[in-house]
This record gives C-alpha cells, structure tokens and sequence, in this order.
C-alpha cells in the first residue's frame, strides 16, 4: 500500500503535537524551590546582612570547614578566638530546599560542629550570622558534602 502526501503531513503534524503534548507534561512536573519563601522581607532587611558581611571580611579571615565522621567542623578566624557566643548556622542546599539545615549553636573558643547524619550528598552553603560584643557579623561559604 503506498502512502500519499497527504497521509504523510498529517503523521509529521501527530508526531509534532505529540512531541509539544509530552514536553508540555514533563516541564509541568518540574518543582522549583525559592530561596526563601518571604524573599521581599528579606529583601529589605537585606541592607544589615551587607554590612555584617563587610563586618566579617574586616575581621581578617575566613571560616576554615573540615569534614570528618559525619560532622562539619567550622573555625572562625582568630578574633573569635578567645570568645563565647550564640549564632545560627544554616545549612542552604541549593538543588532541593527539603535538605536545608538550620541549627542554633554555641560557639566556643571559635569554633563549633555541626553533624551531618540526615543531610543528602550535594553542593551547599553555609551561612552563619552571629553576634559578638554587640556587633553582627556574617559569613558564607560553599560546602561541598
């Protein structure tokens, strides 16, 4: 049996309808995560996380983060030193907000632990604001687990 023109356009136009119909599907599936829920809240607040980060780099160093069975192991740099503090470290995982890890935590002589047993392998940043003798400083790095 020979197949015309006509029959031919009309198989091209199905399988092209088809193709639309299925990417259609597919990218409706997709999820896509904010990276914070009340980001023009935050967006104004904004202003006091430049200046705690500013605050940070003048502080004259960075976060030092080893990994070791299990737990995140993070050193300030030398002016926290000899101090004790308060601070929330957040755990910021960029592929799936579901991973996100937020954690208060007790700072002493500079340094503190975070475990990892229920956080998925992947790309992070870790974000941590604590405040010193009145003044707000802020730090962020990438965290590869």
């Amino acid at each position: 049996m020979k197949i015309n023109w006509g029959h031919k356009i009309l198989i091209v136009y199905g399988l092209f309808v088809i193709g639309i119909l299925t990417l259609a599907y597919k990218s409706s599936q997709q999820k896509f995560d904010l990276v914070q829920e009340d980001y023009y809240g935050a967006e104004l607040k904004y202003q006091s996380v430049i200046e705690a980060t500013k605050r940070a780099n003048d502080s004259g160093g960075e976060l030092t983060i080893t990994q070791a069975n299990g737990k995140l192991y993070i050193q300030l740099p030398a002016l926290f030193d000899k101090e004790q503090m308060d601070a929330e470290a957040h755990l910021y995982c960029v592929a799936d907000a579901k991973n996100d890890r937020v954690k208060k935590v007790k700072i002493n002589n500079g340094r503190f632990e975070m475990e990892l047993l229920s956080t998925n392998k992947g790309n992070y940043t870790l974000k941590l604001s604590l405040e010193n003798k009145g003044l707000a400083y802020y730090f962020e790095q990438k965290v590869k687990i």
